[in-house]
């Protein structure tokens, strides 16, 4: 196969490239295998690829050394040597145009989204919530929504939660929902957020989508790794609600492309078991429903993870490329995963795929592709290619070098606090109270007037709630919003 248009994986066992058409990489991928197998640096030949391609990249760094794709690669060894037995490779180190983030804005530009990006649904599963608490929340949203109160930060919707305890007749019809109970819940929930730094997640300026695709001056995708080697460990929630959130965003956001040359993004999920762990079922169903329609917005989606049993048979059944490192089985349950990974590849005659599963060596892997007509290939055994950038991570000089040096350079790293539900709540509860008037005795006529002006009342509030029901059900952003929005509207 030709590098031209394709992702060329590596090298067969005749020695030839194998790798698969670019038109077909939005059919999205799986990349799996035991630790110390190669994942990582298959990630990193790919990201290479994609950018190489004009196709922009988003990947989390789990162990911190993903972001040597920022620097020029210095083969020697091993890697010298597979180089020398791909003829065809056309192998350049090379840096490669790298972006870093980083949640807590310490080892890269601060990532940031709004609360009302995000969306009840979403933050729900980030604070982990009951059915009640859940309801409480949404409640809440519903008021900001109708009030006209930006939700941005953490500080916003304490403030809402607690004004909404002392008038809860601002709830309206949904006054049952907000009990005292599930109220006080959700603020120890928030606090035990801010405790493990979810605060820093939320505010502004938030992350731009536009920011993510714009490609390097050369042409170049740029590579958006997000430093995740402290957050997945000490906040996995709040890493894998992040991902999930990008991945809505882009959903709602990004139009419709229909076929294409190639994709226009490739988001990878590296410990994408996180995406699914304690995950509820509402959420899990659209996260499927997501993965099979995103393709159509030019996005191709690419789980990381060590089994593919640690994803869902529906996620699986979407994935094009799968790449399997090598598994090892010692227990009847392991055997018994490794034939069902073995039987998730289009079966090659000369190849026995179970046998050849547990002998693979690091950098090698069982790789199944798609055709032209998108149909599975046979699997192959392949050597993966060596990336041309480094295989390590950066210094730390370095690592701030290339943050002085980024195109993003001051456009997120200093946060911005605007006027929202916080101050306009603040300023509420410091106005002091107007007197109230002594009742006047309503005459005749002005009887007559106040009970016309109860019936117009009674319709007003029948007009408004009307309103608030329809807006309601375009309030759920984050992940699915839009197809929650149109499923409540049919």
């Amino acid at each position: 196969m030709s590098e031209q248009g394709a992702l060329i994986i590596g090298a067969d066992s005749q020695g030839q490239p194998l790798g698969q058409s670019l038109r077909l990489a939005n059919r999205h991928g799986l990349i799996a295998g035991a630790t110390g197998t190669g994942k990582t640096v298959t990630l990193q030949r790919l990201a290479e690829q994609f950018s190489d391609a004009g196709v922009a990249v988003f990947a989390p760094d789990i162990k911190g050394d993903l972001c040597g794709l920022d620097a020029a690669g210095q083969p020697s060894g091993k890697i010298a040597e597979r180089i020398a037995a791909m003829p065809w490779l056309n192998h350049q180190p090379r840096a490669y145009p790298v972006v870093l983030w980083d949640v807590h804005g310490q080892s890269g530009h601060p990532l940031r989204t709004t609360l009302s990006e995000m969306g009840p649904l979403l933050l729900g599963n980030l604070l982990a919530l009951t059915d009640s608490q859940q309801a409480a929340l949404y409640a809440a949203f519903k008021v900001a929504d109708r009030e006209g109160l930006l939700l941005l930060d953490l500080k916003d919707l304490k403030a809402l939660l607690n004004h909404l305890r002392e008038q809860p007749d601002l709830l309206g019809e949904d006054r049952a929902l907000f009990a005292g109970a599930s109220a006080q819940a959700l603020l120890r929930r928030l606090a035990t957020l801010e405790q493990q730094g979810g605060d820093g997640l939320f505010g502004e300026p938030s992350l731009q989508l536009g920011d993510l695709l714009q490609p390097e001056a050369d042409g170049r995708g740029r590579i958006h790794l997000l430093d995740a080697s402290r957050l997945v460990h000490e906040s996995p929630k709040i890493y894998a609600t992040f991902l999930l959130w990008l991945l809505a965003e882009l959903f709602e956001q990004l139009p419709e492309r229909g076929d294409a040359d190639k994709p226009i993004l490739a988001l990878f999920f590296d410990e994408a078991h996180l995406l699914f762990a304690d995950t509820p079922k509402a959420l899990r169903d659209r996260l499927e429903q997501v993965v099979r329609l995103i393709r159509s917005k030019g996005v191709g989606v690419y789980f990381v993870t060590q089994s593919p049993a640690d994803l869902p048979d529906e996620v699986l059944g979407q994935l094009g490329l799968r790449i399997q490192h090598g598994l090892r089985a010692f227990t009847a349950k392991e055997q018994k995963a490794l034939r069902a990974v073995a039987d998730g590849f289009r079966p090659n005659p000369a190849l026995d795929t179970l046998q050849t599963l547990t002998g693979l060596g690091i950098g090698e892997a069982l790789v199944g592709t798609l055709e032209e007509k998108g149909t599975p290939a046979m699997v192959e055994r392949v050597a993966v290619a060596p990336p041309q950038s480094r295989i390590g991570p950066l210094s730390e000089a370095e690592r701030a070098e290339r943050l002085r040096r980024s195109p993003l350079v001051g456009r997120y790293d200093k946060p911005v606090d605007r006027e929202s539900a916080y101050e306009m709540l603040m300023r509420a509860a410091a106005k002091p109270a107007e007197p109230e008037k002594a009742p006047e005795q309503p005459g005749l006529g002005d009887k007559a007037g106040e009970l016309l002006g109860d019936l117009a009342s009674q319709a007003l509030k029948s007009t408004v709630r009307q309103m608030s029901n329809q807006f309601a059900r375009q309030l759920v952003r984050g992940l699915m919003g839009s197809l929650l929005g149109s499923k409540s509207r049919r």
